[in-house]
C-alpha cells in the first residue's frame, strides 16, 4: 500500500505535471513563472526548486529553440566563459586585464584566435585578481 504522503504528491503532480516533466512551450513558461515565485523563499521551497530545476534543464537541453545556443555553449572554452562572466560582473574591458598582456592580446584570447589561449600564468594571475581558484579557468 502506498503511503498517504506519496498519494498526495501524485495528486499534486497531476494538477501541475510540468513540475516534473515539461512537454510544451506553455509548460516551460509556467515552470519559469513558478521558479520565480519559489526562489522568493528559497529555504522553504528548496526541494521543490530542485525538482523544477531538473525539469527546466531537461527541456532546455532538448528543445529545438535552444539547439543553437546549446551548440554554441558546447563549443565555448569554459575558462574564457568564466573570464567573460567575471569581466561583465566587474564592468571590465579588454584594456582592464594587464594580467593577459596588451589589449590586442586580450581580445585575441577572448575571441579564440588561433594559438591564443589562457596560459597557466594567466590563470593564476586571474585567480588572484578575482579571488577565485585558478582551476575555474581550465
Amino acid at each position: 500500500m502506498l503511503s498517504p504522503a506519496f498519494v498526495e504528491i501524485r495528486e499534486a503532480l497531476a494538477r501541475v505535471p510540468y513540475v516534473a516533466h515539461i512537454e510544451t512551450q506553455d509548460d516551460y513558461e509556467r515552470a519559469l513563472e513558478l521558479m520565480d515565485q519559489l526562489v522568493d523563499d528559497y529555504d522553504a521551497n528548496k526541494l521543490l526548486i530542485e525538482i523544477l530545476a531538473v525539469s527546466i534543464e531537461r527541456w532546455e537541453d532538448q528543445a529545438a529553440e535552444f539547439s543553437d545556443f546549446n551548440a554554441a555553449v558546447a563549443e565555448t572554452d569554459r575558462g574564457i566563459a568564466v573570464l567573460k562572466t567575471l569581466m561583465a560582473q566587474h564592468g571590465l574591458g579588454v584594456a582592464d586585464l594587464p594580467e593577459l598582456g596588451s589589449k590586442g592580446n586580450v581580445s585575441k584570447i577572448l575571441n579564440g584566435a588561433e594559438g591564443k589561449k589562457l596560459t597557466r600564468k594567466h590563470m593564476e594571475a586571474l585567480g588572484k585578481r578575482f579571488g577565485v581558484s585558478p582551476v575555474l579557468f581550465f
